[in-house]
């Protein structure tokens, strides 16, 4: 199958191709690992190869909506029985899975044949995907830039066509950042409604929850009917649709009230494209016959709620690196100097500062609703810059030798009262100042590519939608698919035909199982 062909259809199109026997699920696969093959050194978007176990498995009679379609996971919290999921940390990446995720033999179940893992950063902490152990993934639009972060990987290989759709998660932005960095759809479904099992019931307070990222909707619509649903060592029986979320796409979502934002007490003058972005799909959305109000502020304190975010980001952080303690036995040393930090920080908190975050998140949903009183989606800029070069925002290395210092003294905690976490706001959430609202509260939301810039980066229009509003969501998403198409736009020329880059950090781990 040429490449031209094999990236011409999106994944419910190939498992169409696949039924109707024009073609196997073995040629399927060897298309996506000569794809991966080719451009994967430049992008370092897998990071674990699986083709044996693939290869195996494509040779299996497969059953359901994505029989025989190649796919990857991402290698966070997407676990594989018997291969290790390193959340990009060293001291895990030789820890193999005891058992599937329920995402994953959901994803098995539909039919999908995963042969890869894909890169992420340390325990998913930063909206970039740079990790110290397997080193940076890159953009295939402009391999100078970032992915985004933390379902990098994943969006990186979606991008430039090795998968039609690929294994997310969102905790705070990261499927809808790196679908809005790479030009696809990214949908974090609310609170609840995809599982996080076995393992566990929920994450970060239910604030974190796993998805996809793809190239169209009606993949994202198929691929979050695959995946809902309780499991028995869940903590909720979510609500399901009477009709499923792949017939909703192209269905009429009627006229929508839509609230439109593009300010934020994070970051007081996004790029321009970032405005341009909202203005464009302002504009088409009139056209569509919708109502569309400009806003003068966001429907809660963008700051105070950043601040909570990342204080139980710290907290939970630090427990996750006492986790792996735990299980692995290793030392500080073997975690990255930035998440040593973090780290100590959420330590050093008190539990009442922690529980003041999280029981703020009333708050939030409080003033969310009252918004949706008058409106039926808040429209943001996905991003409010345009993705960042490849080691911008690096911490410094007079910064890192210091809190190394602070760290080896058992003085990290006085970083609380120096403006240090002012400092992260400013770095790391600046550019993404509108995604966490939706995590914290819990309700759906979607990015969609929707502008570039002219230089040829994608720039991402963000929707967030009340409670149960999955299905408001992907009709609005269908209506705007066929009005601003994107599914011929992809990156001018294939990663591996760039050149002058320098190679990734660290080795890209393979099996052969």
């Amino acid at each position: 199958m040429r490449f031209d062909e094999y990236r011409s259809h999106d994944a419910l199109g190939l498992a169409a191709l696949v039924k109707d026997g024009e073609i196997t699920a073995d040629q399927l696969l060897e298309a996506a690992i000569q794809r991966a093959d080719s451009v994967n050194p430049e992008l370092n978007a897998i990071v674990r190869r699986m083709d044996g176990t693939a290869r195996a498995r494509a040779g299996e009679e497969l059953t359901g909506p994505f029989a025989g379609v190649p796919f990857l996971l991402k290698d966070l919290g997407q676990d594989y029985q018997g291969t290790p999921t390193s959340s990009g940390s060293r001291p895990l990446a030789g820890v193999p899975a005891v058992e599937h995720a329920t995402v994953v033999q959901r994803w098995l179940d539909a039919g999908l044949v995963v042969f890869g893992k894909t890169n992420t950063p340390e325990f998913g902490a930063k909206g970039i995907t740079e990790p110290d152990l397997f080193g940076a993934a890159r953009n295939p639009w402009d391999t100078s830039r970032s992915p985004g972060g933390s379902s990098g990987g994943s969006a990186a290989a979606v991008a430039a066509g090795i998968v039609p759709v690929a294994g997310a998660s969102d905790g705070g932005g990261s499927i809808r950042i790196p679908a809005a960095c790479c030009g696809l759809v990214g949908l974090k479904p609310g609170r609840g409604l995809v599982p996080m099992g076995p393992g566990r019931g929920e994450a970060m307070h239910g604030a974190a929850t796993n998805g996809v990222v793809s190239r169209s909707v009606r993949d994202s619509a198929a691929m979050l009917d695959v995946l809902v649903g309780g499991e028995p060592s869940g903590p909720y029986v979510p609500a399901i649709p009477a009709r499923s979320f792949l017939s909703q796409v192209g269905a009429d979502p009627g006229r929508l009230r839509i609230g439109v934002c593009t300010a934020s007490s994070i970051n007081s003058a996004p790029h321009p494209q970032a405005v341009a972005a909202v203005e464009t799909v302002a504009r088409a959305l009139e056209d569509l016959g919708h109502h569309v109000e400009i806003l003068e502020s966001q429907p809660v304190d963008d700051l105070a709620l950043a601040r909570d975010f990342l204080t139980s980001w710290f907290a939970y952080l630090a427990w996750v690196v006492e986790d792996t303690r735990r299980l692995t036995g290793c030392a500080d040393r073997d975690f990255e100097v930035d998440t040593r930090i973090v780290a100590a920080l959420g330590r050093a908190q008190s539990s009442v500062d922690y529980l003041d975050a999280v029981m703020r998140r009333d708050q939030y949903v409080r003033e969310l609703t009252t918004f949706f009183s008058g409106y039926d989606l808040l429209m943001t800029p996905t991003l409010a810059d345009l993705p960042p070069h490849i080691g911008a925002l690096d911490t410094p290395p007079l910064a890192r030798r210091g809190a190394a210092a602070l760290l080896a003294t058992r003085t990290a905690p006085l970083l609380r009262h120096s403006g240090f976490v002012e400092s992260i706001i400013d770095a790391n959430l600046s550019w993404v100042p509108y995604t966490q609202l939706a995590n914290l509260t819990g309700r759906p939301a979607l990015s969609l590519p929707l502008h570039w810039t002219p230089e040829g980066v994608p720039m991402g229009v963000h929707f967030t939608a009340q409670l149960g509003g999955e299905t408001m969501l992907l009709r609005l998403a269908g209506q705007l698919e066929q009005a601003l198409p994107w599914s011929d736009r992809h990156p001018a020329r294939s990663a591996d035909d760039v050149a002058g880059h320098p190679r990734m950090r660290g080795p890209i781990l393979k099996t052969s199982q």
